[in-house]
């Protein structure tokens, strides 16, 4: 019998030995709202699949940069999101324009939006170019209304 992994609790666990996956919920966890990270990344720049990694990877991680430079607290959903699964969803955007747009939309409603440029080292001919954004971590809810009509990546 082939054997499935799960990331449970801070852990890798065989999927036999995470409650979550045998249907008993944790203590607290009943009225969590599902919890998301949106990267939202150009296509019309066809970056190497390495490249694309790495942008996405600075934009992840871009929201936490931010709070442990400037001294900031975490949100009640940002902690919960953290704690739990680290759930991502990797978007499309196919021009700048249309990136900054989801970008502007994102920090309107109020919510964490951080833009990644490359500095063209390696790629882009030494241009620093728009790449990708992170929106979040926040409730789905929320992220709907930015990001909802985009298409999976």
């Amino acid at each position: 019998a082939r054997r499935t992994f799960v990331y449970c609790r801070g852990v890798v666990l065989p999927r036999h030995r995470c409650r979550s996956y045998r249907g008993r919920k944790a203590p607290g966890n009943r009225r969590r709202r599902p919890m998301k990270q949106i990267i939202v990344m150009r296509k019309d720049l066809k970056m190497r699949r390495g490249k694309e990694i790495a942008q996405g990877s600075h934009a992840a991680m871009a929201w936490m940069s931010h709070l442990l430079v400037n001294g900031g607290e975490m949100t009640p959903d940002q902690r919960a999101w953290l704690e739990g699964n680290f759930a991502k969803v990797c978007v499309q955007v196919n021009s700048e324009a249309e990136l900054r747009e989801v970008h502007q939309r994102a920090l309107d409603a109020g919510l964490d939006a951080h833009l990644i440029t490359d500095l063209g080292m390696t790629e882009f001919h030494g241009v620093p170019t728009l790449t990708c954004c992170a929106i979040g971590p926040h409730a789905d809810e929320v992220l709907r209304p930015i990001t909802g009509h985009l298409s999976l990546y």
